[in-house]
Formats: structure tokens, C-alpha cells, sequence
């Protein structure tokens, strides 16, 4: 788990890239900033910031902000009472993004897993989005990303999102541990 200092290292840090991408940010909105560890204490390889500009029951908007080649893991967004699950588009704002979806295992893919979460990583279907790309991942496709070594901002667009429910491959991933929420509300209270 991310010490407090550490957690306003990284929220400095993803704002600068926002500020950097011409992405504006309200002060509500970084109060509200996501560091997504999955529980693991692995962060900087697999996790994920994300700040989330609307959710409501029938629409969804974030930024996925990813450091240097890290990896949001693989998942699927499952199918929940009276909808099919989430649909989402990705649209890369900075820097370069390797998606992976179910398809033809790509050649020579440029993301790279930790060796010992191999197993973990399902699909090898790559596509490479850049600034101004899109991709659109219809409801419960298991999908996994990484940014390139520069970082990435990604733009998700979407239907309803209930993170809690994401079904991942790798069972030691925790999405929402109890600490993590424990830790955003103290970062809430300190830029207050």
C-alpha cells in the first residue's frame, strides 16, 4: 500500500500530465483521484489513476492516466441484473497504449507482463493506440492494457461503471480493498 507521501507523489505526478496533455482538471475532481493498486502492493508495475468526470446510470467518463509501462490487469466487465455489462471506448489522448483483446496472438507484442504473473494474461491481441485513436470493447470482453514507455492518458467513454463488479484473471486482485478506500478518503481530507 502506498505511504501517504507517496500518494501525493503520484497525484503531483498525474496532474503535471493532465496540465502537460491540455487536460483540464477541476479541484473536485483531483480531490476524487482513484489510485488503483488491485491490492497487491505491485503499483508501479500494475495499477492504474484514474479520475472519474461523470457516472451515472446510463453514461460513464474517466481519464486512465498509466506511468511508464504500467498495466491496468486483465479483467471483464461481466453482465449485471438488466444490463450485458459495461461498454467502453478507449481513446488515447498521450502517449501510446497497447490493448489487448481476444483475437490472433500478435507477433511481436510490445507489452510486457511480470514473469510471474504470465498466467495472468490471457489475451495477446494487440492493438497500438495514439493520440486521436479510439477502440471500442463491446460488454464482457476480457481486455488488459499498458503504456508505452513514455506513459499514456486515456479517455474512457462508456455505459454505467461498476468497478467493484470487474471479473479479473489473475485471483490474487483485489479491485476496491477496504484500504485502499481508507486511503483515498485521507488524500479527500488533505487537499480539502
Amino acid at each position: 500500500m502506498l505511504t501517504q507521501t507517496e500518494r501525493q507523489e503520484v497525484k503531483a505526478k498525474v496532474l503535471l500530465m493532465l496540465n502537460q496533455a491540455g487536460i483540464a482538471v477541476t479541484d473536485a475532481e483531483a480531490r476524487e483521484m482513484e489510485i488503483a493498486e488491485y491490492g497487491m502492493n505491485r503499483w508501479a508495475e500494475i495499477g492504474l489513476q484514474i479520475l472519474v468526470y461523470v457516472n451515472t446510470e446510463r453514461c460513464c467518463a474517466k481519464e486512465l492516466v498509466l506511468f511508464s509501462n504500467q498495466i491496468c490487469p486483465e479483467h471483464r466487465h461481466p453482465p449485471m441484473p438488466g444490463s450485458p455489462g459495461k461498454e467502453e471506448t478507449f481513446r488515447c489522448r498521450s502517449g501510446e497504449v497497447y490493448l489487448y483483446v481476444p483475437g490472433d496472438k500478435s507477433s511481436d507484442p510490445r507489452g510486457k507482463v511480470p514473469s510471474d504473473k504470465s498466467d495472468s494474461f490471457t489475451v495477446w491481441h494487440e492493438i497500438v493506440l495514439r493520440p486521436g485513436e479510439q477502440y471500442t470493447l463491446i460488454p464482457d470482453t476480457l481486455h488488459w492494457f499498458q503504456a508505452g514507455p513514455e506513459g499514456a492518458i486515456v479517455s474512457e467513454f462508456s455505459t454505467r461503471s461498476h468497478d467493484e463488479t470487474d471479473v479479473f484473471t489473475d485471483p490474487e486482485i483485489v479491485r476496491v480493498p477496504d484500504n485502499i478506500l481508507l486511503g483515498q478518503e485521507d488524500i479527500r481530507e488533505d487537499f480539502a
